[in-house]
């Protein structure tokens, strides 16, 4: 299960990836928002909820940088999120820094592009050895 979320900005974005995800056969909980404005935070806290709660396995968020919602993000404990704006950046960082949450903005990347690095991000695991130990020293610095 994968749960996605933007602001205003980023509907025409979220509803092509949901299109993209579902035709892989991936399942989604969509938690907003459908059009209405919107505060980023309000909607990055709730997806990195289901995330953190276990009700999901990843999350995706957009609003019209990506730059927002990242930020939001990750001032939760125990969400690693990225900002995706190419495929190699989005593969290493499941393979090397185990992101649980992927960010993306729809005013700097086309709709294709979007539903391509989604699947990318969903589709790659964490390579963990000698990556656990640096996620590890990151997850200490939260508990600083």
């Amino acid at each position: 299960m994968i749960a996605i979320g933007c602001d205003h900005a980023g509907v025409e974005m979220k509803k092509a990836v949901i299109a993209a995800l579902e035709e892989k056969g991936f399942e989604f909980r969509d938690l907003g928002t459908d059009g209405e404005p919107c505060d980023y935070p309000v909607i990055a806290e709730k997806v990195c909820n289901e995330v953190l709660g276990g009700g999901c396995e990843r999350g995706i968020l957009i609003c019209g940088t990506g730059i927002g919602m990242s930020i939001a993000a990750n001032k939760i404990k125990g969400i690693r999120a990225a900002l995706c704006s190419d495929s190699f950046s989005t593969k290493f960082t499941r393979l090397h820094n185990d992101s649980n949450i992927m960010c993306m903005g729809a005013r700097v990347l086309g709709n294709g592009l979007a539903c391509e690095l989604a699947e990318v991000f969903l589709t790659t695991g964490f390579e963990g050895g000698r990556h656990q130990r640096r996620v590890d020293l990151i997850t200490a610095l939260e508990n600083k």
